[in-house]
């Protein structure tokens, strides 16, 4: 392989048809800010191989180059940009070493938020495993844990860590849902109740009051259930089970009075 790319004017594997022209003399004034202005070209273009040749020839060959730290940073993105599954361990491995290397750095806030994303764009449906879920989570925690309320990503941290919460969140109530539907009214409450302890921004959090209100009525637990149904009723107007829960609530209550 290195013959045929040798002969055929490319570097690296061929990766992203690089040619060796394109790759200034490591002698050069300036090579590796040249470097870095064509890797960023390539990532502009989402060429995300041809743009790791060019981080790569940085940080290997420039071990004094102002970009040796911003071009480990890119050659993450270049992995988390291509999105498989073996470029995704590639990048969370990069990304660590970063924030290894460079505990000081003004970017390590970025490396990151970036560790959550990798494990976001991996989280699977609500139904299935919720481990890459989990590993967002606790990246987001970790970034919220160590960064100033005020720094630029927070924000975004906070919203990708309400999805992926949101995402943990369904699960458990679809499995408290199922529970319900077997009638097994213990296994249900015992999740809709976790549910609301755990995580009471959940974004269907008017679902989990209209079962948990529901499985305690179909138990006989009407003092516990009524206080779900006007809480549903009070804090989520325009519910999809708000009309069901008044009426059942108005049920409830004239069935308790004396």
């Amino acid at each position: 392989m290195a013959l045929v790319c040798a002969l055929t004017g490319l570097i690296a594997g061929c990766a992203g048809s690089v040619r060796v022209n394109d790759i200034p003399d490591i002698g050069d004034l300036e090579a590796d800010r040249l470097l870095f202005e064509r890797g960023t070209e390539a990532v502009d273009d989402g060429n995300w191989s041809r743009a790791r040749v060019y981080f790569l020839d940085i940080r290997d060959n420039y071990p004094q180059s102002e970009y040796r730290a911003e071009a480990r940073l890119q050659i993450a993105d270049t992995y988390e940009g291509e999105g498989t599954p073996d470029a995704y361990v590639r990048a969370l491995a990069e990304y660590q070493d970063f924030l290894s290397l460079y505990p000081t750095h003004p970017r390590t806030g970025y490396a990151q938020y970036k560790l959550g994303m990798v494990h976001f764009h991996q989280m699977r449906r609500a139904e299935r495993d919720q481990t890459e879920t989990l590993s967002a989570i606790a990246e987001f925690e970790a970034f919220i844990a160590r960064f100033p309320a005020d720094h630029e990503l927070m924000s975004q941290v906070r919203e990708q860590l309400r999805g992926a919460r949101d995402r943990l969140g369904m699960h458990d109530y679809q499995v408290g849902v199922y529970y319900y539907g077997r009638k097994n009214y213990a296994g249900a409450m015992a999740r809709f109740r976790e549910l609301i302890e755990q995580d009471p921004g959940f974004s269907r959090l008017d679902g989990v009051y209209f079962y948990l209100a529901t499985t305690l009525a179909d138990t006989a637990q009407v003092s516990e259930a009524i206080p779900y149904f006007a809480r549903l009723l009070d804090e989520f107007t325009e519910s999809e089970f708000a009309e069901q829960a008044a009426a059942r609530l108005t049920e409830l209550e004239a069935g308790s009075l004396p």
